[in-house]
């Protein structure tokens, strides 16, 4: 049953424009992304999550980097494939237990991810931090942070 309050109404309406400010800042800044680096959005992403997971104690899993970037395996699989035959990253086998391949930014992966960084950071800064308040800002942190409380205490 659906309910039809003045709080369902407000949901839907907030909904929405989320779903509005999610699709344009994400292809502004993937625009930028393309133009300025050549690389897809999907392409960073990567990207910056084996950087942020890599280290000499850890091997960086594919089931790992799903998780970590919420996206189906299947999906993860076929980007990293297009990306290590771009030479973006590699699968080798990880030498701290030899159960499973790491995910490794190649040379040209790193650089490719730093290149890309300043312009990537400029183009969310000109595409969506200019335009709200600091009290904005932090209403949208505020704002992420319940609905995935919510979820978790959901699911």
């Amino acid at each position: 049953m659906t309910r039809s309050g003045p709080h369902d109404q407000a949901a839907r309406d907030a909904w929405a424009a989320y779903r509005r400010l999610q699709l344009l800042v994400d292809a502004e800044v993937a625009r930028d992304l393309e133009r300025e680096s050549g690389l897809s959005m999907a392409d960073y992403e990567v990207l910056a999550a084996v950087a942020g997971l890599a280290s000499a104690d850890t091997c960086v899993r594919v089931g790992g980097l799903a998780g970590k970037l919420q996206w189906a395996h299947g999906r993860l699989s076929r980007q990293l494939g297009r990306m290590e035959r771009r030479g973006l990253i590699a699968r080798e086998a990880c030498e701290l237990d030899g159960r499973g391949d790491d995910v490794l930014l190649t040379g040209s992966g790193r650089q490719a991810f730093e290149e890309a960084t300043p312009g990537h950071l400029a183009s969310i800064e000109r595409h969506f931090g200019r335009a709200l308040s600091e009290a904005q800002l932090a209403a949208l942190v505020d704002i992420e942070r319940a609905v995935s409380a919510a979820s978790r205490s959901a699911g």
